[in-house]
């Protein structure tokens, strides 16, 4: 954010602010702090969801040394909970971003293709699963 003069805001010892994403914080206005917390606090739970997908994934690989028969499968399942954690947690950042800077252009926050994309990839593995587990 900058004021009439074009220059950043100066902190009381008198620095300006550096702030990152520039792209993020030099437009609009600052919003009230409770909303940009409470956006923080769904970026971290984006974070910790792909966390979550990373050690599923991760654990499903580490099967394969108990039960080596379903190898290709557990492979499978792995590599598309891997991917899948990876895609969350990038993508949490450009949310936290676009949300970010909607709020302070007082804009209506943007949707997001990545909820419907986990749930759709949470049914092919629970699928998957559930072929894999049925006699």
């Amino acid at each position: 954010m900058s004021d009439e003069s074009g220059e950043e805001p100066a902190r009381p010892e008198g620095r300006p602010l550096r702030r990152w994403p520039k792209w993020v914080y030099t437009v609009g206005d600052e919003p009230d702090a409770r909303f940009s917390f409470a956006n923080e606090r769904t970026f971290l739970a984006w974070i910790r969801t792909g966390l979550a997908f990373l050690t599923a994934g991760v654990a499903i690989f580490a099967l394969v040394a108990i039960e080596p028969a379903m190898e290709v499968e557990a492979r499978a399942a792995s590599l598309v909970l891997v991917v899948t954690g990876v895609l969350c947690g990038a993508s949490a950042f450009f949310r936290w971003a676009r949300n970010e800077r909607a709020l302070r252009e007082s804009r209506p926050l943007p949707s997001s293709p990545v909820m419907p994309t986990l749930v759709l990839v949470l049914v092919v593995v629970a699928l998957i699963a559930l072929i894999l587990l049925l006699p």
